[in-house]
């Protein structure tokens, strides 16, 4: 498939931890809580666990999620990026792993920048594809002339899965799975000077959130 330049897309789907805001969650360490083997995604290990062990497993990611919201900040450029974006009319969503409560914590004022918020609790998470296409749908805008935004590998295999463009933000040195995005940056201000560039998108749908 044929990718656009990023300058001619119609909308943007973005990652929260890491992408927009900092995180410090220790993944080998959460497993070492869980006795999730290293080499296991956490969601997938704790979906097939008992009811009971999987209900406490939750509590134990969940209090984990929370307690680095309560300390997460702004990605330097990041929010700059969205007033530009939401200025310009475009329909920006965010799409992540993360709970609800955490999520909401960490936009705290901010997620009114937002048409839609959908978190592990709404779709089946990344690299899944559902997620994206169902924004897709909502905005009745071709994945293809959508771009989804992380800085992770699942980032990366969610937007190809949903023939979206796959841009990669890399802020140190370049994973090896780097090459497999369409389009990386390592800061936030190389994106927004392309967008201030691009006339303004028709208006989209009005909802805060897909429910």
């Amino acid at each position: 498939m044929t990718r656009h330049p990023i300058n001619t897309m119609k909308g943007f789907i973005f990652d929260l931890d890491g992408t927009l805001v900092t995180s410090n969650l220790d993944f080998r360490y959460l497993r070492t809580l869980l006795d999730c083997p290293i080499d296991q995604d956490i969601l997938h290990f704790i979906a097939d666990l008992p009811s009971p062990e999987q209900e406490h497993a939750n509590k134990i990611v969940l209090d984990y999620e929370l307690k680095d919201a309560r300390n997460s900040l702004w990605i330097e450029g990041a929010k700059q990026l969205i007033y530009a974006l939401h200025q310009k009319q475009f329909p920006i969503a965010i799409v992540t792993r993360n709970s609800k409560q955490a999520t909401a914590l960490k936009l705290a004022n901010n997620h009114v920048l937002f048409d839609v918020i959908l978190t592990r609790e709404d779709a089946p998470p990344k690299p899944d594809p559902s997620a994206l296409l169902r924004i897709a749908e909502h905005w009745q805008i071709p994945a293809p002339q959508l771009a989804y935004v992380g800085d992770y590998l699942y980032d990366i295999q969610a937007a190809k899965n949903a023939g979206m463009l796959a841009c990669l933000y890399a802020p140190n040195e370049a994973p090896d799975y780097a090459r497999e995005a369409d389009w990386i940056f390592n800061h936030f201000t190389q994106l927004k000077d392309l967008i201030s560039t691009v006339r303004e998108p028709l208006a989209t749908s009005e909802a805060n959130r897909l429910d």
